[in-house]
């Protein structure tokens, strides 16, 4: 295997998760338990190992170089079971939360594969079944990237969203930030004559911003895609989300007016990065009936995607794949974790994934829901995950006590806007 030098956006991803923990967990739920369990993992064992993707680790011993994507093959120590003690679908979700604090060390091993063999009450018409979850590296994948290397394991043909671009030389930088400064005048110009939407406007922080401190919580709710009517399901998520959390904030004494969501969105042009996505801050409006709601934040989305696909954007990505390692790194180091900020993109982050078909399989079961938890960080304690597969959507929920006080009423109040 050829070895290769992480992007500088990778780069950039794997020495933040220093600070901030960043792994991602993507949870599958299978609708029975395993027949034959070690067959099943063998299967998935032998499948890691035809994927190059899955076989690599993170080598980084040079200061002034990136790092680079070693082979390491896939193995039997990368998939670990375990046996629960309550064995209910809350009991899989609490311990799932209970792993968000042991990430994976890239160095040694970029993924990890935990199996629940059997699990109770995943939906009503499933009954008993297992759960898999993949913990991924986020240097390795954004959500759409991780997905299918996920997708790969259990079974489903296609490729692994790759790189389709060359990357910068630390040579090219000077001319790249020339570009790339022009560029920008010239967004801020079309910007000003109404050409282009005006960047997203900051929120004040809420409650929901706290810092993550005492219990972190992972809930889920499950439903049809046809509850989302004729908007998209992840507009119809946003609008279900705005009504509960404003509900929720209001009776922690927090006014939620201005409330806000942090969206990660796919990035126009060619995958430069295999985590290759940019956050954009979108307006609930939490005050409007709910089909101007809609409206609104799918509005706001199209804005979003209006601006990113300016040619400043490219431009700017052009000069960071051309910043030479120490540089960047040094950028990296300065980052606070302990700074706080009166303002913020969103008061939580909604990640909306869309899985493909129910088309995958661990062992003789077969897929019926999956979901996953965007990690936390220090300037956002509640966020959201959406997920669908087949025709099943799961929102979740990963929360901290300090930023969302009764866990349970909070999602009460999200299943009734779900439902």
């Amino acid at each position: 295997m050829t070895v290769r030098r992480l992007s500088a956006v990778d780069a950039q991803t794997y020495w933040m998760s220093a600070s901030v923990p960043s792994d991602q967990f993507l949870l599958y739920a299978f609708d029975g338990p395993v027949a034959d369990l070690d067959r099943a993992l063998r299967v998935v064992r032998d499948r890691a190992q035809q994927c190059a993707d899955l076989g690599v680790c993170i080598e980084d011993t040079e200061f002034w170089r990136y790092p680079v994507w070693a082979p390491r093959e896939a193995g039997a120590d990368q998939i670990v079971v375990h046996q629960l003690a309550d064995a209910t679908w809350q009991g899989c979700l609490s311990a799932v939360a209970g792993l968000v604090g042991e990430q994976v060390d890239p160095r040694v091993q970029t993924w990890r594969l935990h199996v629940f063999p059997a699990v109770e009450g995943l939906l009503p018409e499933a009954g008993a079944g297992s759960v898999a979850v993949l913990q991924i590296c986020h240097a390795l994948g954004d959500g759409i990237r991780a997905s299918a290397l996920a997708a790969h394991l259990f079974g489903r043909v296609g490729d692994v969203p790759a790189l389709t671009a060359h990357r910068g030389r630390a040579a090219a930088l000077p001319l790249r930030a020339f570009g790339a400064g022009r560029a920008y005048r010239r967004l801020v110009r079309d910007t000003d004559a109404g050409m282009v939407p005006p960047q997203a406007v900051p929120r004040p922080a809420l409650r929901s911003n706290a810092r993550p401190a005492g219990a972190c919580h992972l809930r889920s709710v499950v439903c049809a895609r046809e509850r989302f009517g004729g908007a998209t399901v992840t507009v119809g998520a946003l609008a279900a989300i705005s009504a509960a959390l404003a509900g929720h904030l209001r009776e922690l004494g927090e006014d939620p007016a201005q409330l806000g969501a942090e969206v990660p969105m796919a990035k126009a042009g060619p995958r430069l990065s295999y985590n290759h996505f940019g956050n954009v801050g979108v307006g609930l409006y939490p005050d409007r009936e709910l089909s101007s709601r809609v409206r609104s934040i799918a509005a706001d989305l199209h804005q979003r995607r209006r601006r990113a696909t300016h040619p400043a954007m490219a431009a700017e990505a052009a000069a960071l794949a051309a910043v030479p390692a120490p540089l960047l790194r040094w950028g990296v180091g300065k980052f606070n974790p302990e700074a706080r900020s009166p303002t913020v993109t969103g008061n939580t982050v909604v990640s909306s994934v869309n899985r493909g078909a129910k088309d995958l399989s661990f062992g003789d079961a077969q897929v019926v829901l999956t979901t996953g938890f965007p990690g936390l960080s220090p300037m956002m304690g509640v966020t959201h995950g959406v997920h669908g597969i087949g025709d099943t959507v799961a929102v979740s929920v990963h929360a901290a006590d300090s930023a969302i006080g009764d866990i349970d009423a909070y999602l009460e109040r999200l299943e009734r806007e779900l439902r």
